[in-house]
């Protein structure tokens, strides 16, 4: 019937292009006449001629519109809703012909605004996983690096991630590294940056991260009670993970003072927090995983945010990031600190600075920076399995680096993650992505007989 009815219009837009009422004037300009004085004759404007392919396209246009919201009316919320995620991909080719730049900014107003489909759809409840005391209703979430001023957090959300982390935020707004300064590698599915931490400061982001933090708890004020096993259902503000990624200025003198900074003005708003101390674009950063220095950063910062006053959800957890280009000593000493300090988590892995044979015909593999996306996969993913190992299944870690797909965050998850980040492969998928990857894992789970993420955790190690 909708597509009756839209064909129809379309036809008559396209016949009947000249029908006008008759007792309507075409001059917009006519004035009173004085008393005695005569009217001026009505002024005829052109009216432009189109051609006929023309006419039909727009009809057909129109017609199109109005059959889908016929369309729209008539099916289930879940149908549309699938409809509306594969729509997104009808705009990805806009977003490669601008410069990745601006594609980016594009992209965080888009899901600042709104303009990005929510998801409706329940997760598959094998997907649903319980850490640091708070239920994800999947593992799926978004890394730092997208969303690094907290523009977007509620739009982004809604796409369907079961956590979102901002960031890096640094202490003192900061405009990173001169541009151009992100690069596509498009054949390998891969990104190099080296934004070097922009960031508008803790303190525009703690405003932003305010205001929308009471927002959500306003509207999903039921959503994170306690249930009967006193795991928190989603985050403090509502039914999404938000995690907080911590940075340092470029110009700073000690490190240590930038976490704590962030830590006291951004952790009230955070379900989890990260030091982020793997950036390749920030000059002597790497140099903070050393066993010495990673201890007196990690034991400032805990002490910094122990010194808090916490409410009986107590304080976020703290997350370390490390880098995939770590020597089996530099690993062995970070699985040590972990474990005696007691670290909340690891996150595996940043970008890297190395260049992978698949990506050395690329002349943009020239550019300086950290590389993401496909290549790092193999890398990060053999990075991930030594930690879990060496940190013998104690310490949740969460996945990062090359997934693009459901198969890839299940490997990441045999490896010994419990929670698995994306951001390249989102970069040039789209919200598409997002429930694809979700439908896949689920069912890769449930062919080799798993029951729930737990059991999958770590079983490439075993």
């Amino acid at each position: 019937m909708a597509t009756r009815l839209a064909l129809k219009f379309a036809r008559n837009c396209s016949l009947n292009r000249n029908v006008r009422p008759s007792n309507v004037s075409r001059n917009c300009f006519c004035s009173q006449a004085s008393a005695g004085s005569a009217a001026p004759p009505p002024t005829r404007h052109k009216v432009p001629h189109f051609p006929k392919k023309g006419r039909l396209f727009t009809a057909a246009g129109i017609g199109l519109l109005i059959g889908g919201g016929a369309y729209a009316s008539t099916v289930d919320e879940a149908t549309f809703c699938g409809w509306l995620f594969n729509a997104t991909k009808l705009v990805n080719p806009f977003f490669a012909l601008l410069d990745p730049e601006a594609a980016h900014r594009l992209a965080v107003t888009a899901a600042a605004r709104g303009w990005v489909p929510v998801e409706k759809r329940p997760d598959p409840a094998i997907l649903e996983i319980e850490v640091w005391g708070r239920r994800f209703s999947n593992p799926v979430g978004l890394a730092a690096g997208f969303d690094k001023n907290a523009e977007a957090v509620e739009g982004l959300l809604g796409l369907g991630f079961g956590f979102v982390e901002v960031g890096s935020v640094t202490p003192v707004p900061q405009e990173g590294n001169p541009k151009p300064r992100i690069f596509r590698l498009s054949n390998e599915g891969a990104i190099i940056n080296r934004c070097g931490f922009n960031s508008e400061g803790i303190v525009a982001v703690a405003k932003r991260l305010g205001a929308q933090h009471g927002k959500r708890k306003l509207e999903t004020s039921s959503s994170t009670s306690l249930s009967g096993d006193d795991v928190v259902q989603g985050g403090k503000a509502g039914p999404g993970i938000l995690g907080v990624n911590l940075g340092k200025n470029k110009s700073s003198e000690d490190a240590a003072s930038d976490y704590v900074q962030g830590v006291h003005t951004l952790s009230q708003y955070a379900d989890y927090l990260v030091i982020n101390i793997s950036s390749p674009n920030t000059p002597g950063l790497r140099q903070l995983q050393g066993r010495k220095q990673l201890k007196d950063l990690v034991k400032k910062v805990q002490a910094a945010r122990d010194e808090m006053q916490w409410a009986e959800d107590g304080p976020p957890p703290l997350i370390v990031k490390i880098a995939p280009d770590l020597s089996k000593q530099d690993l062995e000493d970070i699985a040590a600190v972990a474990l005696a300090l007691r670290v909340d988590g690891l996150i595996i892995s940043n970008t890297t600075i190395q260049r992978p044979e698949a990506v050395k015909g690329n002349p943009a593999a020239e550019e300086t920076g950290g590389l993401s996306g496909k290549p790092l996969l193999s890398l990060s993913t053999d990075i991930l399995k030594d930690m879990y190992i060496l940190t013998k299944g104690k310490i949740p870690l969460i996945g990062c680096g090359g997934i693009s797909s459901g198969e890839e965050a299940y490997k990441k998850i045999r490896a010994g993650a419990t929670l698995v980040q994306l951001y390249t492969a989102f970069a040039y998928g789209g919200p598409a992505l997002i429930p694809t990857i979700k439908t896949e894992l689920a069912e890769c789970l449930e062919k080799d007989g798993f029951k729930s993420i737990y059991e999958a955790v770590g079983a490439d190690c075993r």
